[in-house]
């Protein structure tokens, strides 16, 4: 790297090669990506929205709209909730609407879930209501989702 006899004390750098680096991205698989992670000492004020994974450590107060999202157990989420499949383990304030949700044991919903498939852990916290999605064909082979409530009354389920 020196060079004994010049005198010179600067090191040999390389020249970079003229080749573009590709990004490690394109060489990952197609639905393999890494979610989007908002880490435990970050808070956002705004909406969220990804066609990809979320992944909340940390607080949020806005509406979020992902493609799965996961609430980590010390996350506060402040807003609604639109997803194919959502985790909670931490803390949310406001609607939840997905096909597939589940709540951790150390989960606290304030709020409206509504779902196609809804697993609760005992330990399990939810004060609102809950509907579930139900798909209905439309003219020409399309489908919506509609809620039908499952009653009017609101109800909160806790385990001591």
């Amino acid at each position: 790297m020196f060079s004994k006899g010049s005198g010179s004390k600067t090191p040999d750098v390389p020249t970079p090669s003229a080749a573009p680096v590709e990004p490690i991205r394109s060489s990952m698989p197609k639905g393999s990506a890494v979610p989007s992670i908002i880490s435990a000492d970050l808070k956002i004020v705004g909406n969220m929205t990804s066609s990809g994974d979320i992944q909340v450590d940390g607080t949020v107060e806005g509406d979020i709209s992902s493609r799965t999202l996961t609430v980590g157990e010390e996350a506060h989420i402040d807003g609604s909730i639109v997803a194919e499949s959502v985790r909670v383990c931490g803390h949310v304030s406001g609607e939840v609407k997905a096909t597939a949700v589940i709540l951790a044991k150390t989960g606290r919903v304030q709020g409206d879930i509504a779902h196609q498939t809804l697993s609760i852990e005992a330990g399990a916290f939810i004060e609102g209501n809950i509907r579930r999605l139900e798909s209905e064909p439309l003219s020409g082979g399309a489908r919506v989702s509609v809620i039908k409530p499952a009653s009017d009354e609101k109800f909160a389920l806790s385990s001591s």
